[in-house]
């Protein structure tokens, strides 16, 4: 069937400058642009600039992990069949390829918070609200 493609396509847009920047790298790479964007993707560091709220939600997303897994291994003890063998292989996947994400982007981000204690505040904050409620 022609028109159609196995895999998804992704896109973005650059400025001239930009393109022009990616373009040179590319050539003298000696990569196909293809091979060189999937390598500078998955294998380049990313450093983050931004509001620590990026950071904030990362614990907030590994925590609602953490319940889900939680949940799940509660269902399991008591031997409630809630998930088939696949759908827990497609779980592990993902969140393991979430948590290496995770890890990959508090790597880049790690002068927003280190040696200042406000994420470790932060942390024990939301503790201490869950323990309320």
């Amino acid at each position: 069937m022609s028109g159609t493609h196995r895999y998804p396509t992704i896109s973005f847009r650059v400025s001239p400058a930009e393109r022009e920047a990616i373009e040179a790298k590319i050539r003298v790479s000696g990569l196909q642009k293809k091979d060189y964007f999937i390598r500078s993707c998955i294998n380049n560091r990313v450093c983050v600039v931004g509001k620590e709220e990026h950071i904030l939600h990362l614990i907030n997303e590994l925590k609602m992990m953490q319940l889900n897994l939680q949940n799940l291994a509660h269902h399991l003890q008591n031997e409630d069949r809630c998930v088939s063998s696949d759908d827990l292989a497609e779980m592990k996947s993902d969140y393991v390829n979430t948590i290496g994400a995770i890890k990959w982007m508090l790597d880049g981000a790690e002068y927003m918070w280190k040696d200042n204690g406000k994420v470790e505040r932060y942390v024990e904050e939301q503790d201490a609200k869950d323990n309320i409620d």
